[in-house]
């Protein structure tokens, strides 16, 4: 690995709270409440946590979220999950990052999608107090879930804004559930100035991302691998500025693409589209945000003048409050001149 992409300063603004619990927390939260796991070692649990690689689809990749979700169903758990992902983060120098979860997939024993929220939030301020890192949270609606139960979540959001919470956004099964079912959600979303993110062109193709754009009010767009199907819905983009959040290592293995080789993150830089790198999901993917790096570097031919690129458009594109912005890009300059990039 390359020592300097180490030392960069970084930017995650698309990673699953969910997708990024320590195996070893797993087991300590699993026997602290009673919680039974088919696992008999930290080694198996850890297989259990992360995707294989004969994984053939976005589908099957989900699947590896359930026995973590076992383990986030309660305060105590969401609280130390949060704070250990934000820690891990600001030990590879990431200065700012957007936590993304479902308040509804941590109800199962009887919180609040608030209490939910609440108890995330607090897990990241602490992980603030003793890391250089600046932490916000992202509150996700389900496509298999209702409208009716997306916006209970979108107004429980709405609660949190100027209170950690910055946007909010809809994951899940892209192939069988597309973004215009939940038409009416993001337009409460947009009513009650949430700014949005829409996982799009992932497991579907380029009019899911026109249709997260032009009628659920998409600022962002989750992956939006498949972007290459349609140059009308690439210009919609660069017309409107809206960057993708970019997962490569997730993207090869959720079959959104077949190969490294095949993806198209250099060609939409080179293009003009915004583009953004991102995680994903540390655990589930077992990368990190220094992997993801050091894979751009090596399979991409990425240099400094392109890290420093992303990161710029990820400062401008992050729903954090536009006040915070100038601090972070003066950050990031000082620390891009301390590396002599």
């Amino acid at each position: 690995m390359n020592e300097w992409i180490n030392r960069l300063p970084k930017i995650e603004l698309h990673c699953h709270l969910d997708g990024c619990v320590r195996p070893q927390t797993v087991a300590e939260i699993s026997e602290r409440e009673g919680i039974e796991l088919s696992a008999d070692s930290l080694d198996e649990l850890t297989s259990w946590m992360r995707v294989p690689p004969s994984c053939t689809s976005l589908v099957e990749y989900l699947k590896r979220f359930e026995l973590p979700l076992q383990c986030m169903q309660t305060p105590y758990a969401l609280e130390r999950i949060a704070r250990e992902l934000a820690e891990d983060a600001a030990y590879e120098n990431v200065k700012y990052m957007e936590v993304r979860f479902a308040p509804h997939l941590h109800t199962r024993q009887g919180m609040t999608a608030a209490e939910v929220i609440a108890s995330v939030g607090a897990g990241l301020a602490a992980a603030e107090k003793n890391a250089d890192i600046i932490v916000r949270m992202i509150v996700i609606c389900m496509r298999h879930h209702s409208v009716e139960l997306n916006m209970e979540a979108v107004r429980a959001a709405a609660q949190f804004l100027s209170k950690g919470v910055v946007g909010v956004d809809l994951a899940g099964d892209e192939a069988n559930y597309p973004p215009e079912l939940h038409e009416s959600v993001f337009q409460l979303a947009d009513e009650l100035g949430i700014p949005v993110t829409i996982h799009a062109g992932e497991a579907g193709g380029a009019n899911n991302i026109r249709t997260a754009v032009e009628r659920l009010h998409a600022r962002r767009i989750g992956h939006g691998v498949r972007l290459y199907e349609d140059a009308e819905v690439a210009q919609l983009l660069r017309e409107r500025n809206v960057p993708l959040e970019m997962c490569v290592t997730s993207n090869v293995q959720t079959k959104a693409v077949d190969s490294f080789e095949k993806h198209p993150i250099r060609l939409y830089l080179n293009r003009g589209i915004g583009v953004t790198v991102n995680t994903d999901n540390r655990t589930v993917s077992d990368t990190d945000l220094t992997k993801e790096y050091n894979l751009l570097s090596h399979r991409f031919q990425f240099k400094a003048a392109d890290f420093k690129k992303v990161a710029v458009r990820a400062i401008e594109a992050a729903f954090v409050e536009p006040e915070l912005k100038p601090q972070l890009l003066r950050k990031f300059q000082e620390e891009w001149e301390k590396l002599g990039i």
